[in-house]
């Protein structure tokens, strides 16, 4: 049987490697340690050789797209999960090179990013896409809230998405609106986190508890 080709992941694989040209491109004019991590005020607080920064993270990003593709490409269940939320997983990856990356960049030579807007912002509008389709995505082993009670009862996980999708998207919505406020970005993305993770969790195990 012949194996059809993955489109996508080709796709996918060549964007995360785009900013390898911009690097090379820039990459005479770069400092020798550049910003890969930010704190809470949007001030950087990690760096990286330029190397590292400009090829190196390029080449994480792609290697781990490919690995994102086969673990979802490969679920026994694949055909049950949504198609937009395994679309989704597919390509955040490939984004965040291109969107992220250059940030890395230009913030190296000097440029004054609002990372800390831009970053809610994203993943504000991710949560909402992913809380949009998580009611509509079926039992599978590698999109959704996959615990053991809700693998177990197909009540308990359509009712423990349900609940998650609204709360996914309530946190979407305040993590974009705060990208406007900038009130303590991180510690906001961090409890809202912990609140769309949490909740769906325990109200999940209650529902296992009640024999569903």
């Amino acid at each position: 049987m012949k194996r059809r080709i993955d489109k996508l992941l080709i796709i996918s694989t060549i964007i995360c490697l785009l900013p390898i040209i911009l690097s090379l491109f820039l990459y005479d004019k770069l400092p020798d340690q550049l910003p890969i991590h930010w704190d809470i005020h949007g001030n950087p607080d990690d760096y990286g050789s330029k190397f590292f920064a400009a090829i190196g993270l390029p080449l994480m990003m792609a290697g781990l797209n490919i690995i994102t593709h086969f673990v979802l490409n490969n679920d026994p269940k694949k055909e049950n999960a949504s198609h937009v939320l395994k679309l989704i997983g597919k390509l955040t990856i490939p984004i965040l090179s291109v969107t992220l990356l250059p940030i890395t960049l230009f913030a190296g030579l000097g440029y004054n990013i609002p990372i800390e807007r831009i970053v809610p912002a994203f993943v504000g509008i991710l949560f909402i896409i992913i809380g949009n389709y998580l009611p509509k995505s079926k039992q599978n082993y590698t999109v959704g809230i996959r615990l053991p009670w809700t693998l177990n009862n197909e009540t308990n996980w359509n009712k423990t998405h349900r609940l998650a999708g609204y709360l996914w998207i309530i946190g979407g919505l305040l993590m974009f609106i705060n990208s406007f406020l900038n009130l303590y970005w991180m510690a906001s993305f961090i409890i809202i986190m912990v609140i769309i993770s949490v909740i769906p969790g325990v109200y999940s195990y209650i529902l296992y508890k009640k024999g569903m």
